[in-house]
């Protein structure tokens, strides 16, 4: 099997490369499901791509505007996978938004009680049922 010249990848590897999925097949499946965009446009895993590449990723309702940096083909720890893109500041904006407004809407969901109930709170369902009847 031929490696690619260093100067460009597949995007599939590298989306694994720089841990934005767990998979390849993960990284695939989600180009070819339209979640990510090579310079506004839908593309195939196999697509290569080169530094000062542009990219639209949407993953888990979060959404990445981010530029190639640097290429690699072994997967690598996830401090030394963020020097792989630059994220625009729009993107990084618009993504802590998306996770503040995430949290708010969690917050603000009724919260079922901690474990079973009590003796008392059994006593309160059981008449509860009883008026129903």
């Amino acid at each position: 099997m031929t490696e690619p010249p260093e100067d460009r990848m597949r995007l599939d590897k590298w989306l694994w490369a720089a841990r934005f999925f767990r998979t390849r097949e993960d990284a695939a499946g989600a180009v070819n499901g339209g979640q990510v965009h090579l310079s506004g446009q839908r593309t195939k895993p196999g697509r290569e791509i080169r530094i000062g590449s542009r990219l639209q990723i949407r993953r888990d309702g979060l959404d990445w505007d981010i530029e190639v940096c640097a290429l690699s083909a072994q997967r690598r720890p996830a401090v030394e996978a963020a020097a792989f893109y630059r994220e625009t500041d729009d993107s990084r904006a618009r993504r802590e938004q998306q996770i503040a407004d995430r949290r708010a809407l969690h917050e603000a969901a009724p919260q079922p009680p901690p474990g079973r109930p009590d003796k008392h709170g059994r006593r309160l369902l059981r008449r509860i049922r009883e008026q129903r009847d």
